[in-house]
């Protein structure tokens, strides 16, 4: 395992693949793995690709890769594709948009299905990203599922998050509710050439004019991602907001309250794990059936069971 490690931390592509599928699949080795590699990142910009499905995120994100490559960054993505409900599987297809960039060894791009998890994200998201970043990627892009409304976990990790619309989805200020337009720091008009594209940067610039004042307003930029158009300007606000961030009270704020998100959320899932394996170690016949003829409530049986969980822990 130190051999892979010092392997990936050289910029071997398949020992950072390998890597990533140790930390996604649960692996005992997981843990170990993010404390070694913990320490090397905190260097790369993690940008987040968020919007609806259709809007032309993978394009664009292939955009945007070449974009950064040409100012002389190396970059890494991790895209995330919704998992069937049923089989559980994905199918991983945000590689077939950034072909281009395969046999770039300037690029690496992991696809990852969701496997359940809400909020656009898989649960191994972030450790891919911390990876990538100490692996020596200069930018990381997390391109989301792309679940519309509720999609809002990237701002847990990304530095900037970029809001791609698109016109001609029907009802466009639908996906500027629930929150989705406070996590933006910049907007995305994608497929720019269709009608209403104008109409919406308009609905935008009202909306953050009722947001009221702030140190920064996220920028507005009409892109047509087949033909790479306006994504340079995008890029360039994408930059920008990142020296924001560098150089002002509220990048530091942010940071903090990411970190803490952090780990909160390592403790939440900690929490459930040993939850889980207590709940299948006292679940039995007896006990469902106590259940089912409502000779015990799930309320009693819980309490019971997380007092046994905490008193263990302590």
């Amino acid at each position: 395992m130190e051999q892979l490690i010092r392997k990936a931390l050289d910029g071997d592509p398949r020992s950072i693949a390998r890597l990533i599928s140790i930390v996604e699949s649960d692996s005992p080795y997981a843990e170990n793995i993010m404390k070694t590699i913990y320490p090397r990142s905190g260097r790369a910009h993690f940008i987040g690709i968020t919007g609806s499905p259709g809007a032309g995120k993978s394009t664009l994100v292939d955009k945007i890769i070449r974009e950064f490559k040409e100012r002389g960054k190396s970059v890494g993505v991790v895209a995330v594709d919704p998992s069937s409900p049923f089989t559980g599987g994905a199918i991983l297809g945000d590689r077939l948009r950034m072909q281009s960039h395969a046999l770039d060894p300037d690029v690496f791009i992991r696809s990852m299905g969701s496997r359940g998890s809400l909020g656009g994200l898989s649960h191994a998201t972030y450790e891919a990203a911390l990876i990538l970043d100490a692996c020596g990627k200069d930018v990381v892009l997390i391109e989301t599922v792309g679940v519309g409304q509720s999609e809002v976990d990237i701002v847990k990790i990304a530095d900037t998050v970029c809001l791609v619309l698109v016109p001609g989805m029907g009802d466009d200020i639908q996906i500027m509710k629930a929150g989705i337009m406070e996590i933006a720091d910049v907007f995305v008009v994608n497929k720019a050439d269709r009608d209403g594209a104008d109409k919406i940067v308009r609905e935008v610039n009202v909306m953050l004019d009722l947001m009221g004042e702030r140190s920064w307003r996220p920028p507005i930029h009409k892109t047509m991602a087949e033909k790479g158009e306006g994504v340079g300007d995008a890029v360039i606000a994408l930059a920008e907001h990142r020296s924001y961030l560098q150089k002002t009270e509220e990048g530091r704020k942010r940071k903090w309250r990411r970190l803490e998100l952090e780990v909160e959320e390592i403790m939440r899932r900690e929490i459930s794990r040993v939850v889980e394996n207590s709940w299948n170690e006292r679940k039995t016949v007896e006990l469902l059936n106590g259940l089912a003829e409502r000779t015990l409530d799930p309320y009693s049986v819980a309490g019971e069971l997380l007092d046994r969980v905490f008193s263990r822990e302590a």
